[in-house]
């Protein structure tokens, strides 16, 4: 698993690792049953504290992603694909009303904000 922590993401460090394993979930990269590592390999691995990596994992654990058995570790939990994608398209949709929101001062139209977003789409690809 690649987790990436960037200091220029405005999410606390919690958030961005929450964020990036349910993504890998949500993308299938993640199973139900796999094991995530240990939370102080993580910690090690993204040089940050115990406490932070611990709090990702609770968060998950809370979202239902995640489950721990202990003295065993966490492990991806059974779940519906359903319910986690649809938080995403809630979460999508919520940036969408903030860029519409933001747009109008600007008087740009859907097409242009469609452009904008297809640009942004082609330089992201590798």
């Amino acid at each position: 698993m690649n987790l990436i922590i960037s200091n220029a993401d405005g999410r606390p460090i919690y958030e961005q690792i929450a964020a990036q394993i349910r993504d890998s979930i949500l993308a299938g990269e993640l199973q139900p049953g796999d094991m995530l590592p240990s939370i102080r390999a993580l910690a090690k691995d993204l040089r940050i504290s115990v406490i932070t990596t611990k709090r990702a994992y609770d968060e998950l654990e809370a979202q239902g992603c995640v489950h721990t058995v202990a003295g065993k570790g966490c492990f991806v939990a059974e779940q519906n694909g359903n319910l986690l994608r649809e938080a995403h398209l809630k979460e999508i949709e919520a940036h969408m009303q903030e860029i519409l929101r933001l747009a109008a001062p600007c008087r740009l139209t859907v097409g242009e904000l469609t452009d904008m977003l297809r640009l942004l789409e082609e330089e992201s690809r590798p």
